[in-house]
C-alpha cells in the first residue's frame, strides 16, 4: 500500500513537472512574440538569429588580407554580409589596368558549400565565359571548408595574372591563348578598351 502511494505521488510529481514545464515554454514563446511586436511597433526590426554561415563569414571578412589590387564592398549595406562584391584591378599581365567586378553569394551552410561567384564584367578570358561563370577549381571540386574568402579572392586574382588555357570555359579565347599569345593579348586589350572581338562586343572596363 505504501509502495502504491509512493508510486502515485511520484507519477503526480512527474505530471506536475511536465505541466509546469509546458506553461514555462508557452510563457517564453508569448514573451518572445510580445517583444517582437513591441520592437515592430517601435519601428525596430525583430532581432534575426545568425546562421553558422554568417558567423563564419564574419570571421573570414575580419581576417581578410588582400593585395592592393583587390577591394571588397557591400552594395546592400554591411547588414547583408551574405551578398557582396569584389573588385580586381590587375597591375600586371594581359589584363593590366582593367577593372573586373565579381558578385559573391554565400550559402547559410557556408563553409560546407562553396560561395557562388560570378563575374559581372564582360571579359575576354579563357576561364570566364560570356555569362560571367568562373572556372576556378576551388569553387568546384577542390572546395574544402578550411578554405576561406581570402583564398577565393587570391584565386580570382591569379586568373588574371596567369589565365589557363587548359581548363577553359571560353574555348575560343583558350585556343588563341594557347596558339598565339600575342593575338590573345591584342584581343584582351581590345575587349577592355570597349570593342568587338570576333562577333562579340565587350563594354569598356579600363
Amino acid at each position: 500500500m505504501y509502495l502504491m502511494k509512493s508510486l502515485c505521488l511520484a507519477s503526480l510529481h512527474c505530471m506536475l513537472a511536465h505541466y509546469i514545464s509546458g506553461i514555462m515554454i508557452r510563457l517564453f514563446k508569448v514573451k518572445e512574440k510580445q517583444r517582437e511586436l513591441a520592437e515592430s511597433a517601435n519601428g525596430k526590426p525583430p532581432v534575426k538569429k545568425q546562421s553558422a554561415g554568417e558567423l563564419r563569414l564574419q570571421k573570414d571578412i575580419s581576417e581578410l588580407n588582400l593585395p592592393k589590387t583587390c577591394t571588397i564592398s557591400f552594395p546592400n549595406g554591411k547588414d547583408e554580409l551574405m551578398t557582396f562584391e569584389v573588385t580586381i584591378r590587375p597591375d600586371e599581365g594581359y589584363y593590366l589596368n582593367g577593372t573586373f567586378v565579381f558578385s559573391f553569394q554565400i550559402s547559410p551552410i557556408y563553409p560546407h558549400e562553396a560561395p557562388k561567384v560570378k563575374c559581372k564584367t564582360k571579359v575576354y578570358h579563357p576561364n570566364i565565359d560570356l555569362d560571367g561563370n568562373v572556372c576556378l577549381n576551388i569553387l568546384r571540386e577542390d572546395w574544402k571548408p578550411v578554405l576561406n574568402i581570402n583564398t577565393i579572392i587570391y584565386g580570382l586574382y591569379h586568373l588574371f595574372t596567369e589565365p589557363n588555357h587548359e581548363d577553359p570555359l571560353n574555348h575560343d579565347a583558350a585556343a588563341v591563348l594557347r596558339d598565339n599569345p600575342k593575338m590573345f593579348e591584342s584581343n584582351a586589350r581590345r575587349a577592355m578598351a570597349g570593342g568587338y572581338v570576333g562577333q562579340t562586343f565587350f563594354p569598356r572596363c579600363i
